[in-house]
């Protein structure tokens, strides 16, 4: 007997198509090990930051209120988190530090 998650699979097929929507340009310039976010309330600035903020808890945090906010339908195409762009910039200049 297995157990199902269709929930899970709906969420990881519209991740990979929001994936699609990011052009080959954008992709080009994110170096390998890193992703790209939009930050910012209502104008959003794109940040590269690399793959292993997404263990540390802070930033967990940050990508908890954007899931809250847009679910899965990132108006940028790509991940956009709903915070002030100081407060991302303080948060990983931390998590540099770190």
């Amino acid at each position: 007997m297995g157990v199902h998650f269709p929930s899970m699979a709906l969420k990881a097929k519209q991740i990979f198509k929001l994936h699609s929507l990011v052009t080959r340009n954008q992709l080009s310039s994110i170096p390998k090990g890193h992703f790209a976010v939009y930050v910012g309330q209502t104008e959003k600035k794109r940040f590269v930051v690399p793959v292993s903020y997404l263990n540390h808890p802070s930033f967990q945090e940050l990508l908890s209120s954007a899931e809250e906010e847009f679910g899965f339908s990132h108006p940028m195409g790509g991940l956009t988190i709903p915070c002030k762009e100081s407060t991302f910039i303080n948060l990983t200049s931390r998590l540099t530090n770190y």
